[in-house]
């Protein structure tokens, strides 16, 4: 059975009013012990999935699905105290903007001591708990490449910088011991040797630890490296999914094709300057998303068929939704 099970996942959000599809049934499934990337362009609606995984939205969203499951529970139809239960113990998040994330007027030590949760703190008296509180704080730091915990930890989150403050998140995420991390593009930004460090601890926790990890991100080089399969969202629709090393070899939708073909390339027999392979025009605003496919007026296969909106259709363990697939001949 998966941990995180979504099937059609719409979401509708009030706009002059009217009610604009911001998801259209997308549908993302992460099993135990997997590393599942969640890619696309900015604006494709990735990081709001992960706000309506972790129950983050505003009362007037209005949120459907066919089926929304964390380990065979239903979270849209759970208690609110047992959706903070289950995103407190089960589930950790590092959000995209690590900065906004955090408390501005507590220390950084005392925000990672107070996201450990109690039954993981062990001693019969309260100092022996403040103890091993600061013990696993200091280890979790190190851990997530932080070297000068004293620093970081008498620091407010005004006074670190963003890589620094990526890497907090990720101690905080760590700390409760989770099923799952969802990691909402936690290398943005940062440098090539931070970036490598964090993306090593994430696959170090899954082969150690068993720890599932929903990677969301447009950075393909840095998902290839470690993703055992991937879904692909372009304007809150579903495009494909499958195991990577499948969709890296033979990808069957348009767009798929096209991210994979922008990624830089180190090829010798390139030639001097040569430009990036790219779709023509820009991802819609979701106040005018066309109808049907959203990628129609964009994409170099489309035909008449496309004004309605592609059925998924699967190959063993490739799902796409086009009308008109690589692997069939242009018409």
């Amino acid at each position: 059975m998966p941990l995180l099970d979504i099937k059609n996942l719409t979401l509708e959000i009030p706009h002059e009013g009217k009610l604009i599809k911001a998801l259209d049934k997308v549908s993302l499934t992460v099993r135990e012990g997997e590393i599942r990337a969640l890619v696309g362009e900015s604006g494709s609606g990735k990081s709001i999935i992960v706000t309506v995984i972790s129950g983050a939205t505003p009362p007037n969203w209005r949120v459907t699905a066919d089926r929304m499951t964390w380990n065979g529970e239903d979270l849209l139809n759970i208690s609110a105290e047992r959706r903070r239960t289950i995103m407190n113990r089960e589930i950790a998040v590092v959000f995209q903007n690590p900065l906004t994330a955090l408390d501005p007027s507590v220390k950084i030590g005392a925000q990672i001591k107070e996201s450990i949760p109690n039954e993981l703190v062990v001693g019969k008296y309260f100092w022996q708990r403040a103890a091993r509180r600061k013990k696993t704080t200091i280890s979790t730091l190190h851990k997530v490449g932080i070297k000068d915990h004293l620093g970081v930890m008498n620091s407010y989150p005004h006074e670190i910088s963003t890589g620094i403050g990526q890497r907090i998140m990720l101690a905080m995420a760590l700390v409760a011991q989770p099923k799952i991390i969802i990691a909402d593009d936690p290398t943005r930004g940062m440098e090539t040797k931070t970036k490598t460090q964090i993306l090593k601890l994430l696959t170090k926790l899954n082969v150690t630890r068993s720890v599932a990890v929903l990677f969301v991100s447009h950075d393909l080089l840095a998902i290839a490296s470690m993703a055992n399969s991937m879904t692909v969202l372009y304007c809150g629709q579903t495009v494909e999914s499958g195991k990577m090393k499948n969709l890296k070899k033979r990808p069957l939708h348009p767009y798929t094709k096209a991210l994979i073909d922008s990624a830089p390339s180190f090829r010798s027999d390139l030639s001097h300057k040569t430009l990036l392979p790219a779709l023509s025009g820009s991802i819609p605003a979701l106040q005018n998303v066309p109808i049907g496919c959203r990628l129609g007026p964009r994409c170099p296969r489309a035909q008449r068929e496309c004004v309605n909106v592609p059925s998924p259709r699967r190959i063993h363990e490739h799902t796409y939704s086009c009308h008109f697939p690589l692997h069939r001949e242009k018409r």
